[in-house]
């Protein structure tokens, strides 16, 4: 099930894909007695009961009377455009990565022993299609990261991780912007990667029925075409499991909280010399299974 918010005339809905991916069901119209203004409320009380339902239309809908949108027709939205928290990310979470980031900073490549947490604010999240305002930002040194994001689906803390998919609702993609010279300038990447804009997503929420871990998904990422990023999430340091269960540690995780996975080597900086993103480029990031997000910059 890919679920999406989107845009028709006036209008804004939250949808579900038909399976084939030809048409988008009114989401408000498939679940009778609820009504949902976000996708986070959807997230936070849809049950299992009415999931099984909504991948029953998702798969006959045409033998349906349900109000839907050809696919052509509508344009998408991020699928959620506020979070609850900020956006939960890991740094240095692809080896290929972390070898390409310490050969950046001129000193041996060391794996963490432990997940790298940082977390990135966002105003509001942006879509596909959607144009981002880089030239006012103060920054000269913007940045692509490909992620896989986790949207959690149900409260929990100290989670274990054999239970931890219990936990998620889906999958996403997001596009990490960061602004290199400003996380140089304060040390740390927070300011640099919270920039109002700085989080492209979707461009759907995909279900986690139709991604099982363990994962293995190819990643890739393009800037006007010329591919950068390349990588599979097998990559991956600290697997989604062990994250959620390392993060649920004394910390309570809520419905609709994102973590963003880390990204896989082929980032701007790690070119020489660097490859940063300037106003006109198009940036186009791929993961395997959910879809493409791009995104003009201005």
């Amino acid at each position: 099930m890919k679920f999406v918010r989107f845009k028709t005339g006036d209008q804004i809905l939250l949808g579900l894909y038909s399976k084939a991916m030809t048409h988008i069901y009114d989401l408000n119209y498939l679940i009778p007695g609820k009504q949902f203004d976000t996708l986070n409320a959807f997230v936070e009380s849809v049950t299992e009961d009415e999931l099984a339902v909504l991948k029953e239309i998702s798969c006959c809908a045409a033998l349906q009377e349900f109000p839907s949108y050809a696919a052509e027709d509508v344009t998408l939205l991020a699928p959620i455009q506020k979070t609850k928290h900020d956006v939960l990310c890991l740094g240095l979470n692809y080896r290929e990565h972390v070898k390409e980031t310490a050969k950046n900073l001129n000193h041996a490549p060391t794996m963490p022993e432990h997940p790298v947490y940082f977390s990135k604010r966002v105003y509001e999240m942006m879509g596909p299609d959607d144009e981002i305002s880089y030239s006012t930002s103060g920054s000269t040194q913007l940045d692509y990261e490909v992620e896989l994001a986790v949207v959690i689906g149900k409260a929990g803390r100290d989670i274990p991780v054999d239970q931890a998919e219990d936990y998620i609702f889906g999958y996403t993609i997001l596009n990490d912007l960061s602004a290199r010279d400003m996380q140089a300038r304060h040390l740390q990447w927070f300011k640099g990667k919270s920039l109002d804009g700085f989080t492209p997503i979707g461009p759907c929420l995909v279900h986690k029925s139709e991604l099982p871990l363990p994962l293995s998904l190819d990643l890739k990422s393009y800037v006007n075409g010329e591919l950068r990023q390349d990588g599979n999430t097998s990559d991956l340091i600290f697997d989604i499991p062990l994250v959620i269960a390392d993060l649920s540690m004394g910390m309570t995780l809520e419905p609709g909280d994102i973590i963003a996975t880390g990204t896989p080597k082929g980032v701007g900086m790690g070119f020489s010399p660097p490859k940063y993103l300037k106003a006109g480029d198009e940036v186009i990031c791929e993961i395997e299974g959910i879809g493409r997000l791009r995104n003009v910059i201005l």
